[in-house]
């Protein structure tokens, strides 16, 4: 085999990962990827307790709403949320959310 092919071929391959994230970067799809893994990843960013308390949660215009079932939790989240919006960027990224709204 010629070194020279195999050189240029090998720079070519990428991870599965990469080769996924190009595709979702290509099409524009980012943005709504990161969301919707946001919201699946709710309980276990947040913990069972939390999640149980939880109605629907959704994305708009980077604003989460949550909707919440305890009017204590809500007020302890509405305390939290720098924290709450902390934990989300270093799990998903930065520039996914910018506010929190509990319902």
């Amino acid at each position: 085999m010629d070194k020279k092919k195999y050189n240029s071929r090998k720079s070519d391959i990428s991870t599965v990962g990469e080769a996924i994230n190009d595709l979702l970067n290509n099409y524009r799809l980012k943005g709504k990827f990161d969301e919707a893994r946001l919201v699946s990843s709710w309980e276990s960013l947040m913990g069972k307790t939390i999640a149980n308390r939880t109605g629907k949660i959704f994305i708009k215009n980077q604003v989460l709403f949550v909707e919440i079932n305890s009017a204590p939790l809500k007020h302890e989240l509405n305390l939290s949320k720098s924290k709450i919006i902390d934990i989300f960027e270093q799990e998903i990224g930065r520039g996914i959310i910018g506010e929190i709204i509990f319902l």
